[in-house]
Formats: C-alpha cells, structure tokens, sequence
C-alpha cells in the first residue's frame, strides 16, 4: 500500500471533535462564594491549548507533523480573551508574538501576526465588532490592528494620533467608535471608525476624570466607559462622550481594595469584575462600586491565579480571565442572579 494511503487510513479516524461554544457547557465544583454562603459563581473549565478544547489538527496538519514531528499548542503568557461575533476564541499572547485563535464549532485553530509574518512583541488587549473582526493593541509596537473575519493576518489601523503605549480597548459596535486607553499619556482616545480622532480625555492626576498609568477599559450595556486607573487604585467609570461618573477602590491589599487593576468587565447583572493582579484575584462589586465578594488567591487549581491580566464576560454571562503566569484561561458563569 502506498505511503500517502496509509498516513490517510491512519489518519482518517481523526475527524475533528469540538465541544462547541463553552457557554453551552455544564458548570462544575468548585463554586464561589463558599458555603454556606450562596453560590454565585460556578467553574467551567480551563485551557491551555487545543486538546482542552477538543480541536484537532487538521489531515494537512498531521502530516506535516507525522513528517516533521509534532509540536503542541500552547498558551504560554495569555494577557486578553475576547470571544468574535462569529463564535471564535482569540487570545492575545506575547509569549508567543500573536494571537491565538480558535474555532470551536469548525475545529481550526490559527496563531497570528502581523503582515508578512510581523511578530506582535506586545498583544496587550482585544476588542471584537458585529461582524467578526477583532482589534488588538500591541504597546511595543504603539498601534492597533484589526483581524478580519476569515482573514489570518493583523493589519495595522490607520489612527489619526500618534500613540504612546496602547494597551486597553473598547469598541462600541452600533457607532464603531474605538475607546482606547494610551497608558503613556495617561488617557483615553476616541477614533471614528475610519481612524478619525474624536476626542480625548484624561491627563496625568489623582483627581476625578486623571490617570496615573491606565490600563484597560470595558463599555457596560448602558453605554458607561470603565477605566482601570492602576496606579491610583481605583476604577473610573464615564459616559460615552468621557465625562466623569464616579469612581470606586482605593490602595491596599484587603477586600475592595485595588492593588494593581487590570481587566475589567460586567455581566448582564451590572455587576463589575475586576482582575486585580497583585492579589492573584478577581474582585467582584455591584454598579455603584460596593465591593461583594472576591474569587481567587495565587495557586494552581481552578479558582486560583498567577498574576491574573484580562478578563472578557461573554454570552450567559460566561467570564473569562487570563491566568497569564499560570499559561491558561480559566472560565467561570455567574449563577448566583442578582445581588443585593
């Protein structure tokens, strides 16, 4: 029998199994907030690559590593997750210069960079729109790029700005405008969906509406800009046009307390989480600011972090958080209804 036929037949029991969308899936033990408490929030899974995820490498793919060996899928520093409108995992990761992406309900799996192969040194946040494309920011690089629907490359965003260090990003889909925060300049930026830029706010300060060192931004379902101002502790919350709200957190290293925010984002609930990376935690607050109850501390089991980045809540409020130094993605659904 030939060679070619062979590798076929062998290969050909291995169709792709996929789980589909994980918001579809059980939850599991453990829940939090522990008994007798009332549980609110439920593990799902986490992942670290394709297998976790049940995608398997296509007949091309084997193949090549049946030839050439095999090489594994590995997240190795994930910092940012955003779920596209067309039902793909994207994960930013500078650990291996792009970005992760993975199909579930088709089983492919894709790293991407930049055009003509350009490594992405530093993916820091995601954004997706209604039509499936998804931005990203890379701070070393000081640019945003967009991946297309279909498309396999990062193509750089023609902003009309000059950028600092970009790190976080908001996209209001209805308007396509683009909240970017510039770390550097200790502001957010607002573009236009062609690049045009509407408006900034912020400068360097501790007082309402000022920035020491921002990092990432989240838009609620009521239109409300959420910074994570990092090193002023706290977190800051705007109207869509940047005019300050209210603000919640302060320094310390006890419940409610904001050691050093990152990720940021709310469920259908209002309820605030926010990725707090010296804690090795998620901190959980309701709209107003009041702190709940946290998730985590530094370990290794599910449930526990290692300099935890990113967060993203998707459809049924499935949570998503970057376990950057752990190498995975740990998936949490709130359970618990709404919170007093």
């Amino acid at each position: 029998m030939p060679i070619v036929v062979c590798i076929a037949v062998v290969l050909a029991a291995c169709v792709p199994v996929v789980h589909g969308p994980i918001y579809e899936m059980e939850v599991a033990e453990p829940v939090w907030p522990a008994a007798p408490s009332r549980p609110r929030l439920a593990f799902v899974m986490s992942f670290s690559g394709t297998e976790e995820l049940g995608i398997r490498k296509n007949f091309l793919q084997q193949l090549r590593e049946l030839i050439g060996g095999a090489r594994q899928v590995r997240l190795v520093r994930p910092v940012a997750i955003v779920e596209s409108a067309d039902k793909q995992l994207f994960v930013a990761d500078p650990g291996v210069r792009g970005v992760h992406r993975f199909d579930l309900e088709r089983g492919g799996y894709q790293l991407i960079r930049g055009e003509n192969g350009q490594p992405l040194p530093s993916p820091v946040a995601l954004a997706a729109g209604l039509s499936g494309e998804v931005y990203v920011t890379d701070s070393r690089l000081a640019a945003v790029f967009v991946i297309e629907p279909g498309k396999s490359v990062a193509v750089k965003v023609a902003l009309e700005a000059l950028l600092a260090r970009p790190t976080g990003l908001a996209l209001d889909p209805p308007s396509g405008r683009l909240y970017l925060v510039d770390t550097g300049s200790h502001e957010v930026k607002i573009f236009a969906r062609d690049g045009a830029l509407l408006k900034r706010f912020g400068r360097r300060g501790e007082g309402s509406g000022e920035f020491n060192f921002p990092t990432m931004i989240w838009m609620n379902s009521s239109g409300e800009i959420l910074v994570s101002d990092s090193l002023n502790f706290r977190t800051q919350v705007f109207d869509s046009a940047g005019n300050f709200l209210r603000q919640f957190g302060e320094a310390g290293d006890g419940a409610g307390h904001q050691a050093q925010g990152k990720g940021i984002a709310t469920d259908s609930n209002g309820h605030v989480y926010v990725v707090d990376s010296m804690m090795h935690a998620v901190q959980i607050f309701d709209s107003s600011g009041t702190f709940l109850f946290k998730l985590g501390y530094r370990g290794e089991g599910p449930g526990e972090f290692w300099l935890p980045a990113g967060i993203f809540v998707g459809e049924r409020d499935t949570i998503y958080v970057a376990d950057s130094y752990n190498g995975r993605i740990q998936v949490f659904r709130y359970i618990g209804g709404d919170l007093p």
